[in-house]
């Protein structure tokens, strides 16, 4: 029997998707930490257009264990030949407002959703190396806001550890999912729960606020027979090939073998950004000490 591709999903689309399952259906049971309170002052803060540059200071100085990651931040690898920064003030002078905001939202993102599993040991540790080659990918590709890819990295697989704290057998769901070849860890997530991580992740994304196009990539993430369609706005698209970008020159990094999503589509994701194996080379040397930094 031939299958049939699911319908292209607008933003309008995933987030009516989202909120019918949310009201009726299996999201029902889905237990979404509420947004935490400096976060959201926070994109209070730098939503006007000008951002209010002393309430993001004072949001950082708010909680010591943050003010210490802006700090380690600011001397870390990319800042080698500059003195150790010793305040706040001096961190966020070096980041910039837009990388300081992106470190608070990771730090504040993994005290909300905590990953409690030895399955999960590593998750926050490889978002933020996912963010972080994002944000240096979205510097070489045109129109790609770095914030918004350090954002979608951030959060592309956070449906994880929100669907560990929702179902008990969520983690022998990830080994199972792991070890299958006759299907995909997706699909073995919705046969056992109704639900999988990337609309699970959407559903966080839009409790949180974050930007639509940044739930959108988070939902498509996997949907890579999408790529191109003209229903999707092309920065969705834009976030989902060089989050696949991202996501593979991490596990060549890490001395991981390519992942199945890689060996299928990278060649129509490279064609959507336009790319070519040359260029992937020359992405990758300076982005080796970032990864290691983080």
């Amino acid at each position: 029997m031939t299958s049939i591709a699911p319908p292209i999903l607008s933003a309008d689309a995933i987030t009516r998707d989202i909120d019918h399952a949310r009201a009726r259906g299996p999201l029902q049971q889905i237990v979404i930490p509420p947004c935490p309170e400096l976060l959201t002052r926070l994109q209070a803060a730098l939503a006007h257009a000008e951002p209010d540059l002393g309430e993001v200071a004072r949001i950082a100085s708010a909680d010591v264990a943050m003010s210490a990651t802006l700090i380690r931040q600011a001397s870390g690898a990319q800042f080698t030949g500059f003195a150790p920064a010793q305040t706040v003030g001096q961190a966020m002078t070096r980041l910039g407002l837009a990388q300081t905001a992106s470190v608070m939202t990771g730090f504040l993102a993994r005290n909300a959703i905590r990953a409690d599993s030895p399955h999960l040991q590593r998750f926050w540790e490889r978002s933020t190396k996912r963010a972080i080659a994002l944000e240096a990918l979205a510097r070489q590709l045109p129109g790609l806001s770095p914030d918004l890819a350090y954002t979608y990295g951030l959060f592309a697989h956070v449906g994880m550890p929100v669907l560990l704290q929702s179902f008990r057998g969520y983690s022998s769901t990830i080994v199972e999912g792991l070890a299958r070849r006759d299907r995909s860890f997706v699909q073995t997530e919705n046969a056992n729960h109704r639900t999988d991580h990337a609309v699970v992740g959407a559903l966080v994304a839009r409790v949180w606020h974050l930007a639509p196009s940044v739930m959108c990539a988070i939902r498509l993430h996997h949907d890579l027979h999408t790529l191109g369609d003209t229903g999707i706005e092309p920065e969705v698209h834009t976030l989902v090939a060089a989050g696949l970008v991202a996501e593979h020159l991490m596990r060549r990094h890490e001395c991981l073998s390519a992942e199945s999503d890689w060996v299928l589509h990278s060649e129509r994701v490279l064609g959507w950004l336009q790319v070519g194996a040359g260029e992937l080379e020359a992405w990758y040397e300076p982005l080796e000490p970032l990864l290691d930094d983080a």
